[in-house]
């Protein structure tokens, strides 16, 4: 094993993921003779087969595929690592935000325009990124915090729950359900054609099988309460979903703070159910984290507390 190095390890890695050898050659700008001789270098190190090389396509033989399951792990910690060193020794001069599209049409401009009144000088750039990817991206350095919808459960990261944020009902402006101001429960809901527009999954709980649990998260906000919805349609992002909902094409639950999207085509209506709601999460790396971090915290509070939102402060941990 001492006889290992890191691009042996990223040679077999980068095969055992195209599962060509050509393809992998290309991938790392080798020549397939090289590539072929680091792999039996990495082979003869660990004294058996890795790659089933009369399958096709290539295939991992059983220590091949233990060996990959663990050691693309290590690699991606490793990496890890060396982006978080980069930035202690330099760190980024700009704050570097990732955010989900619905806390984009809610209250984070004026967050941002909070932040650089309180820090006139620090340069801020903002990136449209899902929950999860948000995780991968502050390891590498693509951005320094993320506002998501979504809790993660990982040792590099540290998370806060800003606050919970209610679902509103998104009907059509003409939509017979439109015409009552009362708040709406989910069961009468259920005979319209729900649009789903999540690209995230909820990850299952430990204490239910993956047949029992509805990880779409709009379904599972019905199920929560034994109903599902007559039919679904599945869009790519937000922005459709609305669009079909001004179009007749059906309903959609969004947080309250986009209900000023599209308002002369479409109505929404309060749910009579307080606990439907879509957590607002904000999430950093605990060892390296960008000197203006807590200030982003504070402008987010003194936002909230402008507009009488409820709210448990926090603070990251030192």
């Amino acid at each position: 094993m001492q006889k290992l190095v890191f691009d042996q390890l990223h040679a077999f890695i980068k095969i055992a993921e195209l599962k060509s050898f050509s393809q992998a050659a290309n991938a790392l700008q080798l020549s397939q003779p090289s590539l072929s001789r680091k792999l039996k270098q990495l082979e003869a190190s660990l004294g058996t087969e890795l790659i089933d090389r009369y399958h096709r396509p290539l295939k991992l033989t059983a220590a091949g595929q233990f060996f990959y399951d663990k050691i693309s792990v290590v690699l991606i910690e490793i990496d890890t690592i060396g982006h978080m060193t980069k930035r202690m020794v330099a760190p980024s001069a700009a704050l570097k935000i990732g955010f989900v599209p619905s806390v984009l049409y809610g209250l984070l401009p004026e967050v941002i325009a909070m932040l650089k009144q309180a820090c006139p000088n620090l340069e801020v750039s903002l990136k449209d990124i899902s929950s999860y990817q948000q995780i991968a991206a502050l390891k590498s350095g693509d951005i320094d915090i993320g506002f998501g919808r979504f809790s993660h459960q990982d040792p590099w990261i540290c998370q806060i729950l800003l606050r919970h944020e209610r679902y509103v009902v998104a009907l059509p402006k003409h939509h017979v359900l439109a015409e009552d101001t009362a708040p709406l429960s989910l069961k009468a809901l259920t005979n319209n054609r729900l649009i789903l527009y999540h690209q995230t999954h909820l990850p299952a709980p430990t204490t239910l099988t993956s047949s029992e649990f509805v990880s779409e998260p709009l379904l599972n906000v019905f199920a929560q309460y034994g109903l599902t919805p007559i039919a679904t349609t599945k869009v790519s992002d937000l922005q459709v979903a609305l669009g079909l909902v001004a179009a007749n094409e059906g309903i959609t639950l969004v947080p309250q703070a986009l209900q000023s999207l599209r308002e002369g085509q479409i109505c929404y209506r309060k749910l009579t159910h307080e606990d439907i709601t879509s957590p607002i999460y904000l999430h950093t790396l605990k060892d390296v984290r960008h000197p203006a971090v807590n200030q982003l915290l504070q402008a987010v509070y003194q936002v909230y507390e402008k507009y009488g939102i409820t709210y448990r402060p926090q603070k990251f941990d030192d």
